[in-house]
């Protein structure tokens, strides 16, 4: 682990330099840790795919005491200790939180850019997206937006070239191999293969974010007017 600081009030412990679920475990496992500790003067903690960033006022505390806490938590992870940790904090984790998804036509209008890119049809292509129980390895670029992965191979579609200027709340996009929703509308360049009904963040819930580092995700196809739109 490489702890380094991000300007005066921000600290990043850094794991291996590679996305991979084992790696982002780890940084799940220390940052729920961290939160549990209730460090005083913490006032955020964020794991991302590989590292953990935690947010403090440097006026309760400092980048030293922090790093040491760092490490004790990163020491503990590496010794098998967070099991009950995480068992605590993920409790609904446990299995997927399964989403349902309108594939193609108007709500999915890259579906035959992403079934020519894996040389299949669109139900297919559909298909293979649903196969997979993916992990959200982190939440990033607008409030609410889960990076997931891995997708298939075959339909691991690269971003568009030309990315949209607005892009529908519920779109489900493909970006190589993560998959995820747009939970407002906003610009994208992700090739948007369905719509959910599902909200992925409401302001007004108590969790307003529907996914967290650490979920599993299982998407399944329903018609248009299965969906509550």
């Amino acid at each position: 682990m490489r702890l380094v600081p991000a300007g005066d009030s921000v600290v990043i412990a850094e794991f291996e330099d590679r996305i991979d679920p084992a790696v982002n475990a780890r940084a799940v496992a220390v940052a729920a840790r961290m939160r549990q500790a209730a460090v005083h003067g913490v006032r955020d903690v964020v794991p991302t795919f590989r590292s953990v960033a935690v947010y403090f006022d440097p006026l309760r505390t400092d980048y030293d005491a922090l790093c040491l806490r760092l490490q004790q938590a990163a020491e503990r992870s590496a010794a098998g200790e967070d099991s009950g940790v995480e068992t605590r904090e993920l409790t609904r984790r446990t299995s997927p939180i399964r989403v349902p998804v309108c594939y193609g036509g108007t709500f999915g209008p890259d579906l035959a850019d992403v079934a020519a890119f894996a040389g299949t049809s669109e139900g297919e292509a559909a298909e293979l997206h649903t196969r997979r129980i993916y992990r959200v390895f982190m939440l990033g670029f607008i409030p609410g937006f889960a990076y997931m992965g891995s997708v298939d191979a075959r339909i691991a579609a690269p971003r568009r070239a030309a990315p949209r200027s607005r892009v529908p709340a519920g779109s489900v996009g493909i970006a190589g191999e993560q998959t995820g929703i747009y939970p407002s509308e906003s610009p994208g360049g992700w090739q948007l293969i369905g719509r959910t009904p599902l909200r992925p963040f409401d302001p007004e819930r108590a969790q307003p974010a529907l996914f967290a580092a650490g979920d599993s995700v299982q998407f399944y196809p329903i018609d248009a007017a299965d969906g509550q739109w």
